[in-house]
């Protein structure tokens, strides 16, 4: 039977290999989180993309760091993906679902500001109680991939258990995680410090449903983050403006000239396990993806601990502490990992992508191709000089701040610090290298 008999239904059966092809993405998604800090780092410790942030002790304010490290993300995000696919990808995405455009930069939006809304959660009631509270963007992003996108629907009760039960231990973990690497807590505003870290949480939370939208109507994530990006940037610009003035923010920038590299460089290296989530949201789902990226803690625990010191002179109850939520964490993860969707579920993920599909008006072959990951209509897009003039621009921006910048004096231990970097550089590669040959990057 030939390709142009085949009926719809059949059309959208996947081959026999889906479900090992979805695990593959699964764990390639998730494996390289590493390279990804929290949305909410800043404030936090420790976390892979955030050890440049580390090295950087300086009086800025937090809003200023924010919006620094934002300024690196919105390079990378633009620069990234024209180097992977070029930027005429981008242009046949936005042809086929320009309405996505708007989602994408209000995901970005609510990202700013409950990245926001962490700085000040923290400052009133510390880490170890603002952390677990926002974290519940876990079961939020559960909570939203049943209702709106057929999410665990038919999936069976043991996958239900795996993933409720992961993302409840994952929570466990997190915040005994919390405890074990937090500071007195700040006096005072106690009300607004929870109202402040529950609110980020429900914003984290929700910001997966634009995500989620965009994947199943056929968006890829590289044209989905350079979208994203402008709500972020312009968003995080009027906070530092409104909190700072114009003035302040400038002369605060020009002051912390020598670290703007570090700072920049924090966020380059976020989006690039970001890019992994996004490909987990797609893939997995958020009902999945969502718990999972929430591990990106386990290997912030291994910079702080190994590389900077963290926990030297800690008392039992910390080393408890730590050991015991990081294996919470791990069987929480290790339980979502197996509950990988089934063909029956993965069914139902197509009908909400031909509901989502049919209301935008967008092509149903263009929605198939996405959900199956593979090209529609030209295959791979080539690099024009645009994508490289992007490249050596944003080269050239990275190279200037860092002839400016300065090693900041700091304590680390350089052995464990080449050791983490060369195994998440080993995870990268090799991850990398799997998603490409499952998805094409699309």
């Amino acid at each position: 039977m030939s390709s142009t008999e085949v009926g719809k239904e059949d059309a959208w059966n996947l081959p026999s290999l889906l479900p090992f092809k979805v695990r593959c993405r699964q764990a390639v998604c998730e494996v390289c989180r590493p390279w990804e800090c929290s949305a909410g780092s800043l404030p936090v410790r420790g976390w892979a993309a955030e050890a440049p942030i580390k090295m950087v002790n300086t009086g800025m304010s937090p809003i200023t760091v924010s919006l620094i490290m934002v300024a690196g993300v919105f390079l990378a995000r633009w620069s990234i993906p024209a180097f992977i696919r070029g930027t005429s990808y981008v242009r046949n995405d936005v042809r086929q679902a320009p309405h996505l455009i708007i989602w994408a930069v209000l995901a970005g939006c609510m990202w700013a500001v409950a990245n926001t809304m962490t700085i000040y959660a923290i400052r009133a009631v510390g880490l170890s109680i603002a952390f677990p509270l926002w974290n519940t963007n876990s079961l939020l992003g559960i909570f939203w991939g049943f209702l709106l996108f057929n999410e665990l629907h038919q999936a069976g009760w043991k996958r239900w258990l795996g993933v409720l039960g992961g993302a409840a231990a994952m929570c466990g973990g997190a915040t005994l995680l919390a405890f074990a690497s937090s500071t007195q807590a700040s006096p005072g505003k106690a009300a607004l410090g929870v109202i402040a870290a529950l609110g980020a949480g429900i914003l984290w939370g929700t910001m997966y449903i634009p995500y989620r939208k965009a994947y199943l109507t056929g968006m890829n994530p590289l044209s989905f983050i350079t979208f994203f990006t402008v709500g972020e940037l312009a968003t995080m610009t009027v906070l530092a403006l409104s909190y700072r003035g114009a003035v302040p923010l400038w002369h605060e920038i020009v002051g912390a000239r020598t670290v703007l590299f570090w700072l920049m460089l924090g966020g380059f290296v976020w989006v690039i396990g970001d890019l992994f989530q996004q490909y987990a949201a797609k893939y997995v789902g958020i009902s999945r993806g969502v718990p999972l990226s929430n591990t990106n803690q386990l290997w912030g625990l291994l910079w702080g601990i190994l590389v900077f010191h963290e926990l030297q002179g800690g008392s039992q109850r910390v080393y408890a502490e730590v050991i015991g939520g990081s294996i919470l964490m791990a069987l929480g993860a290790v339980a979502i990992a197996l509950s990988s969707a089934t063909s029956r579920e993965h069914s139902r993920w197509q009908d909400a992508a031909e509901r989502e599909g049919k209301r935008y008006g967008i092509a149903d072959g263009y929605v198939r191709a996405s959900m199956e990951g593979r090209e529609f209509e030209g295959g791979l897009s080539r690099r024009s000089f645009v994508d490289w003039l992007l490249v050596g621009g944003v080269t050239a921006i990275f190279v200037a701040v860092a002839a400016m910048a300065r090693l900041p004096r700091f304590d680390l231990n350089l052995t464990w610090a080449a050791a983490v970097s060369a195994a998440m550089l080993f995870l990268l590669v090799g991850c990398g290298i799997a998603l490409w040959r499952t998805t094409r990057f699309s």
